[in-house]
């Protein structure tokens, strides 16, 4: 191996993705393949990549098909790039669509490629749904059979209740709470109040609505199957209408609701990355650079208040490592997830007991909140698990190219107790 390799900059050179959708709205009778091409199409399109050869496409989507195995190089096979182009899957929960970046970024500073697209789509409308274990058992059992008797003899083994599907749960397998429940506990412990919930949802939801006025999403959406904005943005939503709102996980004494909380919903997203010497010969320009990411988990099965919460140990590393404290960014983009998650997260990072509490080596401080999230975020745009880290990158790169200089900070939960943050510069 070559230790004395230069690390080279890894410049985001373009995005784009299609509207989001709430699930089984617009979307309902489209799947993952038809997602994820439409949002490469329009990459395509948009940096005039047609014909060509790059160095790989990575993605993935957190719910998929078994016919989705090969998702990523299915749908390059479907675009205009040239077809020798490598592709593969990752899955991360929520984070999938910022580790592929990583992925591909990580690729590129090592000379290995010289350009490549990160990205991810989900469906929640096209949701596989199972068969029972038996059910399966009998199948493949009567499949193997050598005579139609045989067959018969297994089939008459079922019993009605063998027949019902089996639909994907949306909870976690080591504690059988959804996120909504773990994020509860959170609010909870945490006594991260119903108002103040509200009111950053709201803020959310206006200043999306604010960007889609002034046109700041234009030339980073493709119109998809009739939509050209997210679906589920509320441009006339105010503070009195989300207080009407009931709890949505705890019923009784639950501040979560459907207004603070992300809808399940379908989308995709991508970015376009490469080395600087690529992007020169393109002649594309260098939006801003990945500079550093960082990667962290948190036990959440006796914590259940800690499930989304494993960002602020990934933001104390990456900080520590690029020498910068939490103030020294323009602009942060936490993704929405839960009002709820986001509020904890800044509460603990100006605690120093609550961060001790945590192990963490020190409280991070307080920002300035007029600079986060200031196009809205997952709240306003609702949450494709795999597509949100190509939203966010998008923004934040468009961002600091509008502002001609900079520093941007990302943070994004994820299912599993799993967090990433990353830093972009321009």
């Amino acid at each position: 191996m070559n230790t004395t390799q230069t690390i080279r900059k890894v410049a985001i050179v373009g995005y784009n993705r299609i509207p989001f959708a709430r699930a089984n709205t617009a979307y309902a009778e489209v799947g993952n393949q038809q997602m994820m091409t439409a949002a490469l199409d329009g990459l395509i399109d948009k940096y005039n990549l047609k014909g060509k050869l790059l160095g790989e496409v990575a993605g993935g989507a957190v719910i998929k098909h078994t016919y989705d195995n090969n998702l990523i190089r299915e749908c390059v096979m479907k675009t205009s790039l040239d077809p020798a182009t490598p592709a593969c899957d990752l899955q991360q929960a929520c984070d999938t669509g910022i580790e592929s970046a990583i992925y591909i970024a990580n690729k590129i500073a090592l000379g290995q490629i010289e350009s490549g697209i990160a990205g991810g789509v989900d469906s929640i409308s096209d949701m596989p749904i199972a068969v029972s274990e038996k059910l399966r058992k009998i199948l493949l059992n009567a499949r193997k059979a050598k005579s139609l008797g045989e067959k018969i003899k297994w089939f008459l083994k079922l019993r009605p209740k063998d027949l019902s599907p089996l639909v994907p749960k949306n909870e976690e397998s080591q504690t059988g709470l959804s996120m909504g429940g773990h994020t509860e506990i959170t609010a909870k412990h945490y006594q991260i109040s119903r108002e103040d919930q509200d009111n950053l949802a709201l803020k959310s939801h206006l200043n999306m609505a604010k960007a889609y006025d002034e046109g700041f999403f234009n030339d980073m959406i493709t119109p998809f199957n009739g939509l050209d904005k997210d679906n589920n943005l509320r441009k006339d939503s105010t503070i009195e209408k989300l207080a009407k709102l009931n709890p949505a996980f705890d019923k009784v004494t639950g501040t979560l609701t459907a207004g603070n909380s992300t809808p399940l919903t379908d989308g995709a997203s991508c970015i376009l990355l490469a080395s600087e010497e690529w992007a020169k010969e393109q002649g594309l320009p260098i939006l801003a650079y990945i500079t550093f990411a960082e990667i962290a988990a948190i036990e959440y099965v006796k914590n259940q208040q800690n499930l989304l919460l494993a960002p602020l140990f990934a933001a104390s590393r990456m900080l520590e490592k690029a020498g910068l404290t939490l103030q020294d960014f323009d602009y942060y983009e936490i993704h929405e997830a839960f009002a709820a998650q986001v509020l904890a997260t800044l509460k603990i990072w100006e605690s120093p007991e609550l961060s001790a509490q945590l192990g963490l080596k020190k409280a991070l401080g307080a920002i300035d909140r007029n600079k986060l999230n200031v196009k809205g975020s997952s709240l306003a745009a609702a949450h494709p698990f795999a597509a949100t880290g190509g939203r966010i990158i998008g923004v934040m790169a468009k961002l600091l190219n509008e502002k001609g200089s900079g520093r941007g900070f990302i943070s994004i939960c994820a299912a599993g107790g799993q967090g990433v943050t990353m830093i972009i510069e321009k």
